[in-house]
């Protein structure tokens, strides 16, 4: 299937809160996405946290894939439900996507506190307020067509699709694949390869264990990763799809050895490759963590 982006030829620029909260640095990398989207951000490094993540949620409302159901052809709306919080960042947010559209979509906000209202949006920021009602919001809702983005380090094992973390002074994203998979939502491998991690801990994960207790198969944090390189020969050779492979950790969470389990030979060697310099939270015992990339040019 072919992904595409769907972007907005407009220069568009950040708007200041009235109310700023302590500044962060938007990640460089994605600054660069930013700056494609939003030409005159590149004095806006300093931002609020709120507006921050409000450009964020934007720019992954304009860089996915759609499924036609969830989002049809024409003038409909793309609408960003915002779950819990306060004003103060709905108001930003609504700042932000004001006059905006990507493709043929206008974006809109609003504040989503039920069920209902959840099931009229084609994305769902779960601010950190909300991490007791996560799992039985995302249970409720369809598990494709809709975006569930959070900012709680609980919230990718609930389900969650994109988190979006503070990391050294920046605010960076991680990535729940398997879920992301299953919403029929799709990102180009460019933008999936800036997240902080390449897949999530399993919902299984118990984080009540005590830290020496043997823990289950695939439930260790990823605390550091190196995104694969998408290779030059497969570009030239236009090869896409899902690398699958099984990482053999040992306990202080350095990488022991990848096996490859499924995906294209080319690409395979590319993942193998960045998963051996990942960096997993350290354990009583080796474990097996399994990795899923997708690569899309």
């Amino acid at each position: 299937m072919k992904r595409s982006m769907h972007c907005s030829g407009k220069s568009e620029s950040l708007p200041m809160a009235s109310c700023l909260r302590s500044a962060l640095a938007i990640d460089f990398t994605f600054l660069l996405l930013l700056l494609a989207l939003h030409p005159a951000a590149a004095g806006q490094q300093n931002a609020t946290e709120d507006q921050v993540k409000a450009a964020y949620l934007l720019n992954f409302a304009k860089l996915a894939e759609w499924p036609s159901s969830a989002l049809p052809e024409g003038p409909s709306p793309l609408v960003i439900g915002i779950s819990g919080g306060d004003d103060e960042f709905l108001s930003v947010m609504k700042a932000v996507v004001a006059g905006k559209i990507t493709g043929t979509h206008p974006v809109g906000v609003k504040s989503a506190k039920s069920p209902e209202e959840m099931k009229t949006c084609q994305i769902i920021f779960f601010r950190g307020s909300e991490r007791k009602h996560i799992a039985a919001a995302i249970e409720s809702l369809p598990p494709t067509g809709v975006l569930f983005v959070g900012e709680d380090e609980s919230f990718l094992r609930e389900g969650g699709m994109i988190n979006l973390v503070r990391d050294q002074g920046s605010v960076r994203f991680e990535v729940n694949a398997d879920a992301l998979d299953r919403s029929g939502i799709h990102f180009s491998s460019k933008i999936l390869a800036l997240a902080k991690a390449g897949s999530a801990p399993s919902r299984t994960t118990l984080s009540n264990l005590p830290a020496d207790a043997p823990r289950p198969e695939g439930t260790r944090r990823v605390e550091h990763t190196v995104p694969p390189e998408y290779p030059e020969i497969a570009k030239r050779m236009r090869l896409t799809g899902t690398v699958q492979v099984e990482a053999l950790v040992k306990p202080d969470g350095t990488v022991k050895e990848v096996t490859v389990v499924g995906g294209h030979p080319v690409l395979a060697d590319a993942l193998v490759h960045a998963v051996m310099q990942w960096k997993y939270q350290p354990a009583s015992r080796e474990t097996r963590e399994t990795v899923k990339f997708s690569f899309i040019p």
